[in-house]
C-alpha cells in the first residue's frame, strides 16, 4: 500500500489538505504522477473514504517530530508520496480486496500536528467551528482546516467513520460539526460504516457519533483491528460492532 497527500501551510500552521491511499496490485507501485491520472476518473478509482479525526502525517524523507517548515519542505501545492506509520499498516494488514483501487482519508480537522488531545488546540477548535456559519475570523484557517459541510464531497460509495469515541463533553461545537458531517453523509447517499461497541449499542453509537479509532492500545488493540476486519469482508464495508 502507499499513501500520497497534499500539504499546506497558512500563518505558520500546517495542513494535510488531501490524503489518499492506494492499494497496490502485485509487483505495482504508482507515482504522484500516476495518481493525478487517477483521480481524473474518480467514480472509477476511490473506492470511498475513511473519516479521521485529525492527521499527524510527513512526506518521505521527513518526519513529524518537528514542523515540515523547520525541516525545509517546500509546500508546493503538488501531491507527495507519504511516509508509512502505524494507521497505514493496520489499513494495510486489515482491508482487503481493493487492489488498484483508491481510497480517499478525510479528517475532522487537517490540522496536521500530533498530540491535540487534551490542548487549548482543541479549545480553539470549539470556538473556531461556531463561526463557521459567520463572517467572524476563525482562530485556524476556514479553507484549510474545516469542512463546509453542506457542500461536503465524499468520494466512493461509502465512507467509514473512524475518528474516535472519546468527545470531550464540553466541546459540544465539535460534538454537534461531527454529526452534521455524519448526518450529511446520509444525504448525499454515501453508506456508513464504523466500528462500536456492543454495550453501547449501534443507535446510540450514531447518536453520539462515536466511532472508534483503528489505533489503540490495551486489550482493545486486537479487538478493533480484528473488527476493521469483518466490517471490510462485505464491500461496501458494514457497521460492526467489536468482540467484548
Amino acid at each position: 500500500m502507499q499513501a500520497f497527500g497534499k500539504f499546506a501551510t497558512e500563518h505558520g500552521l500546517e495542513y494535510l489538505i488531501e490524503h489518499y491511499l492506494y492499494f497496490n496490485e502485485p509487483d505495482k507501485k504508482i507515482t504522484a504522477d500516476d495518481l493525478k491520472i487517477l483521480l481524473k476518473k474518480k467514480s472509477r478509482n476511490v473506492a470511498g473514504t475513511i473519516f479521521l479525526y485529525n492527521p499527524v502525517m510527513a512526506p518521505k524523507g521527513y518526519n513529524t517530530d518537528s514542523l515540515l517548515t523547520e525541516q525545509g519542505y517546500g509546500f508546493d501545492g503538488k501531491y507527495t508520496e507519504l511516509q508509512f506509520e502505524k494507521l497505514m499498516d493496520i489499513f494495510q494488514s486489515r482491508i482487503k480486496g481493493y487492489e488498484g483501487k483508491l481510497i480517499e482519508i478525510k479528517y475532522l480537522f487537517n490540522y496536521n500536528r500530533p498530540g491535540i488531545e487534551p490542548t487549548m488546540v482543541l479549545e480553539a477548535f470549539n470556538e473556531d467551528v461556531e463561526k463557521l456559519f459567520s463572517h467572524q475570523s476563525t482562530s485556524f484557517s476556514r479553507e484549510l482546516n474545516y469542512h463546509d459541510v453542506k457542500n461536503i464531497r465524499i468520494s466512493g460509495k461509502f465512507v467509514f467513520f473512524a475518528w474516535g469515541h472519546k468527545f470531550d463533553q464540553t466541546h459540544s461545537n465539535i460534538i454537534n460539526y461531527a454529526k452534521s458531517i455524519y448526518e450529511q453523509s446520509g444525504k448525499i447517499g454515501k453508506i456508513p460504516a464504523f466500528i462500536y461497541s456492543n454495550s453501547l449499542g449501534r443507535k446510540e453509537s450514531e447518536k453520539e457519533v462515536w466511532f472508534f479509532h483503528p489505533v489503540a492500545s490495551g486489550k482493545l488493540k486486537t479487538k478493533i483491528t480484528g473488527a476493521i476486519a469483518k466490517a471490510f469482508c462485505s464491500n461496501p464495508p458494514k457497521p460492526t460492532a467489536y468482540e467484548e
